[in-house]
């Protein structure tokens, strides 16, 4: 047998864990004959609230949802001006164009590679309605600073929290702290429905989001199935379908209970990186600042080109020679198509994104394809 052949199965960026609670959780659902927005959707709401300390939540059909909904409910739109960071996923900026808004990039913080709050005061100006901050990888951006920023100037803050789903900054939980804030349960996320998110902040704000996410019907179907005719409903508002399944959060409210226990194993697997990488040259780790706890959604290093090796050739060479997949999180926005009109200077931005390679870190890894992952890093500068 050749050594191709005697290879170990493709080692994938990701994969989601999910066991018999998950499984028996959904069989009840399934079983009990209500299968859209409903009860388990209402105490996955609940759990969401409850462990936030937030006023309203909300289970959405993804976390777009939840950003589109967010601008929404706070009257974001034509002549608005929203400042995100570029060094995101597309969803944000795009649910600001989707409203009429305009995205405004600010540039990064070189050592979190979260919305620097420096950079951010410097992009505010008289259109300038909401900050939208991005908690990068799990960990939370400096919340405090961004808070007075927005409270000074009177704008809106937003947290883009779908990395962070258990991180604290000075015991502050991430997702707490803004007027909203929106979570992803995608497939790759830190806990998954496959499809989902969850928009949670200020009672009034998610209040008019639900209603806007249920077509701007003025009850549920839930509500309406119970006390009143299926057809007894007034449409109040022009809306949208945006709510979450109950097959959907069977799965989330079972995933959420385990979320400090998959929070912890990411934090087991990223200190063997810490200390088995150290010391490779130009291959420069994650940085926790003082006062946090990493969500670890990710495990972020960058590849400083050297010589023919660059994150791409890296990338390319743990996955062909060695089975071992990554990936890249992300594009800078204001660098794809649809964005390259805006003027940006985002330098540190620019300076991450050629370099950010996101390497395997999930709870179902064991520990020896962890080491799997160590020795390929190891070959690859060898």
């Amino acid at each position: 047998m050749s050594a191709v052949e005697a290879r170990p199965p493709f080692l994938p960026w990701n994969r989601p864990s999910i066991g018999p609670e998950e499984e028996q959780e959904v069989l009840d659902t399934l079983r009990s004959g209500w299968l859209t927005a409903g009860p388990k959707a209402a105490r996955f709401e609940q759990a969401v609230r409850d462990d936030l300390g937030v006023e309203e939540a909300f289970a959405v059909s993804s976390c777009t949802a939840a950003l589109h909904l967010a601008l929404l409910a706070v009257g974001i739109g034509s002549g608005d001006e929203v400042i995100t960071p570029s060094f995101t996923f597309c969803a944000a900026p795009n649910t600001v164009r989707q409203v009429g808004a305009t995205p405004v990039f600010a540039d990064i913080h070189p050592a979190t590679l979260d919305l620097d709050p420096a950079k951010t005061a410097e992009a505010i100006t008289g259109r300038t309605r909401a900050i939208m901050v991005m908690h990068y990888g799990g960990q939370p951006c400096d919340l405090a600073a961004f808070r007075k920023l927005a409270d000074d100037h009177g704008l809106l803050l937003i947290e883009d929290a779908a990395h962070a789903l258990y991180a604290r900054r000075d015991g502050i939980r991430a997702g707490s702290v803004g007027d909203l804030a929106v979570f992803s349960f995608y497939a790759n996320k830190v806990i998954t429905t496959g499809e989902g998110g969850m928009l949670a902040g200020r009672g009034d704000l998610v209040q008019r989001a639900r209603l806007l996410g249920r077509h701007g019907i003025d009850s549920s179907v839930w509500q309406r199935h119970g006390t009143r005719s299926t057809a007894a409903y007034e449409v109040t508002v022009p809306g949208l379908k945006y709510t979450m399944p109950d097959i959907t959060a069977s799965v989330g409210f079972r995933q959420w209970e385990k979320l400090p226990a998959f929070t912890e194993a990411r934090a087991r697997i990223a200190a063997v990186y810490d200390r088995e990488l150290a010391g490779l040259p130009g291959l420069r780790l994650p940085v926790v600042e003082a006062g946090v706890e990493y969500g670890r959604f990710l495990y972020p290093v960058l590849v400083e080109p050297i010589g023919d090796r660059s994150r791409d050739s890296v990338a390319e060479e743990m996955r062909e020679a060695h089975g071992i997949g990554t990936s890249v999180h992300f594009q800078p926005v204001h660098r794809l198509a649809a964005y390259r009109h805006l003027e940006c200077h985002l330098p540190v931005t620019e300076h991450a994104a050629a370099r950010q390679l996101s390497l395997p870190c999930y709870p179902a890894m064991t520990g020896d394809e962890v080491q799997r992952v160590i020795g390929a890093l190891q070959a690859v500068w060898s």
